[in-house]
């Protein structure tokens, strides 16, 4: 490990450094990720806003914000992202009205490994009317329990798929 000079104020740093600890000038950019923003907005917000990696202002992690927001966090109508916000929302941990992720909770339908909502389908699934390996709720369908009523919902949906999970299960 050498010690450079920070362009800007001339401190003492790292070469391995991201950014001068004394002022926060950022050191060639590495580290600090990546943002694209489009000009055309709509309700204010960015058509599109991709943002990856740190804000080299403030050190911290960039949040896309925008209609179509995209990165490791995301907010908007169309999220996608580790950790994302949005009416159709997609992460590995995602919270929306639609939600798809690893941990999904959506106010109408998620669909996930943990999924959380009025109709949640995954591996774990609690919602009024829910389907999966354990399905908790209202009307759970699963390994778990067989549900009349939640069996017609997922029909209505699913069709002949949900048959072939009955039989699988022996019915």
């Amino acid at each position: 490990m050498a010690l450079i000079e920070c362009p800007d104020c001339n401190n003492q740093i790292s070469d391995r450094a991201v950014m001068c600890p004394k002022c926060g000038f950022p050191i060639s950019g590495r580290g600090m990720g990546y943002e694209y923003m489009s000009e055309a907005t709509l309700f204010g917000l960015p058509l599109v806003h991709i943002a990856n990696g740190l804000d080299p202002s403030t050190g911290r992690p960039r949040i896309a914000k925008g209609i179509i927001a995209i990165g490791n966090i995301a907010v908007g109508g169309l999220a996608v992202g580790g950790l994302s916000f949005g009416v159709i929302s997609f992460g590995g941990l995602a919270l929306g009205l639609v939600a798809l992720g690893g941990a999904a909770v959506g106010l109408l339908l998620a669909l996930g490994g943990l999924a959380i909502g009025l109709v949640a389908i995954g591996g774990g699934a609690i919602g009024y009317y829910a389907l999966g390996g354990g399905a908790f709720g209202v009307h759970p369908l699963g390994g778990n329990a067989q549900d009349p009523q939640a069996i017609e919902f997922f029909k209505s949906y699913l069709g002949p798929w949900i048959e072939q999970f009955q039989r699988g299960r022996g019915r």
